[in-house]
């Protein structure tokens, strides 16, 4: 592997807190002017890539942090079942013990006093919708982005402005 300039490294080291190359090489140093440029043929290089695959490596690493590990914990959320975590029959609602829930599905649990007496549960799992898209879009089944093609007759343009000149 080809061995990066201080300004490649300084880039490398920007570009893994976004990923976003423009605003990592006005970061690392470049020209604001040239910043998209910069960046795409920064990124088009293969020591700078190999680097920033290598950096992103040992940052998982060291962190735990995966993608199998993110869409694990997608799928436990998109796929969570309130019954699991709550008992309920026609008298009253209870959460179940703590020992057999998975609190990284839940996003709240309340009790409220109620002024009359008794008090109220409410347990709010994390967003499953959310989490559904998220999986959706990784699986690529959702496609943001949206291709227009157009042909323009420039001879037709010309024609016009031709006609105004009259």
């Amino acid at each position: 592997m080809a061995k990066l300039n201080a300004k490649q490294r300084r880039f490398v080291e920007e570009y893994l807190i976004d990923l976003n190359a423009t605003q990592a090489a006005i970061r690392a140093g470049y020209s604001v002017k040239t910043a998209e440029q910069q960046g795409y043929q920064l990124l088009q290089k293969t020591s700078v890539s190999e680097a920033i695959a290598k950096a992103m490596a040992e940052r998982s690493k060291r962190t735990s942090v995966s993608q199998d590990r993110i869409v694990e914990q997608l799928a436990k959320i998109a796929f969570a079942d309130l019954k699991d975590y709550v008992e309920w029959d026609k008298e009253s609602i209870a959460l179940k013990d703590s020992d057999e829930v998975d609190g990284s599905v839940i996003q709240s649990i309340t009790e409220t006093v109620l002024p009359k007496g008794g008090v109220k549960k409410e347990i709010k799992l994390n967003d499953k919708l959310k989490a559904l898209k998220l999986l959706g879009k990784h699986l690529g089944m959702f496609k943001d982005n949206v291709s227009v093609n157009a042909d323009l007759n420039i001879q037709f343009i010309d024609d016009i402005r031709d006609d105004d000149e009259d």
